[in-house]
């Protein structure tokens, strides 16, 4: 009650006694919290040009395999969004083959450990399978203009991105700078002492 709307002053004993405590933390964890301080903040860039042919093929085959559900998913979306306004009979057969896609990579999930299903079923023969049996239920069904111009209009970005695209498994190099795996990586802020290094 005696220090009711006075102001205080802090005491140095109390500061001294916060830094003890602090160093007593450290000590006990064994973690000394100044080196997860950043110095600065570095901008990585996803996207290079490969240096060679060889380099460009490299990237092109480990981008189609990591993201290929995704670039599927790209060309399946545009392909839905074409065949909408015309093409009903189309649409609703494509869906029905993107749920059998889907039950079948789930099938696979659900049982990893079955050799029956891995190998009688092998992923590389019932896609292809899939993705035939779509292309024929399209031509079929007059929408082969469609899924001509989808492929026209979207592989050429796939391919481009599969070219550019870095992959994103970062590791730190020992003179501090942050590259990738394959050593494509390189920062768009590039400051003095690692620029003399690169040369």
């Amino acid at each position: 009650m005696a220090s009711y709307g006075a102001i205080q002053r802090p005491s140095i004993t109390s500061k001294s006694a916060s830094t003890d405590h602090l160093n007593e933390s450290e000590e006990s964890t064994g973690v000394n919290w100044s080196d997860f301080k950043r110095s600065e903040l570095k901008l990585m860039c996803p996207f290079s040009i490969p240096s060679s042919s060889e380099a460009a093929a490299l990237r092109i085959n480990r981008n189609l395999s990591y993201f290929a559900l995704y670039y599927t998913h790209f060309v399946w979306i545009i392909l839905f969004i074409t065949l909408i306004p015309q093409r009903k009979v189309s649409l609703i057969l494509l869906v029905i083959m993107t749920y059998v896609a889907s039950l079948y990579l789930l099938l696979l999930s659900a049982v990893p450990s079955s050799n029956v299903i891995h190998k009688v079923l092998d992923k590389r023969i019932v896609l292809p399978v899939i993705v035939i049996a779509t292309a024929v239920e399209l031509i079929v069904t007059h929408s082969a203009l469609h899924l001509l111009f989808t492929l026209a209009g979207s592989i050429p970005v796939v391919l481009v991105h599969a070219v550019l695209w870095v992959r994103e498994d970062l590791v730190c190099a020992e003179d501090g700078r942050v590259v990738a795996a394959s050593g494509e990586l390189i920062p768009l802020v590039h400051d003095d002492e690692s620029a003399a290094l690169m040369v």
